[in-house]
């Protein structure tokens, strides 16, 4: 068996790091034999399908319990595989900072509450 060893493409005293074909010395990117190959590789890469998601239908994110079902609803489409990973994902990382601006506006709300009743009972004493 043949060991594996790095490709031998030098470039400005630096020699490539990627590993060599099997029978050859070269890696892909590197080896003369496979111009067409490559080439080809290119210009598939550039034709890959672009992902287009369904749109999904909005839901009423006003409040924690909303931001809660909604995380419940993905969580259950991933595990029917009704929805792509990637979206899902963006779902629960939108939701974290959803949360914690819904949670800051809850806390601005109570800190103005209780800065106008204090604001009150000063002048009522005075």
């Amino acid at each position: 068996m043949k060991q594996a060893t790095r490709c031998k493409f030098e470039k400005d005293g630096k020699q490539c790091q990627a590993w060599a074909m099997t029978d050859s010395e070269f890696c892909f990117t590197h080896d003369p034999n496979k111009r067409k190959e490559r080439a080809l590789a290119h210009a598939k890469g550039g034709m890959t399908p672009k992902r287009n998601y369904k749109p999904l239908p909005p839901v009423e994110l006003i409040d924690n319990k909303g931001v809660v079902n909604l995380l419940a609803q993905t969580i259950n489409e991933v595990r029917r595989g009704k929805i792509d990973l990637r979206v899902a994902n963006c779902i629960g990382y939108l939701s974290g900072h959803l949360i914690k601006a819904l949670e800051i506006s809850e806390l601005e709300d109570r800190v103005e509450k209780i800065e106008r009743v204090i604001l009150e009972k000063k002048t009522t004493y005075k």
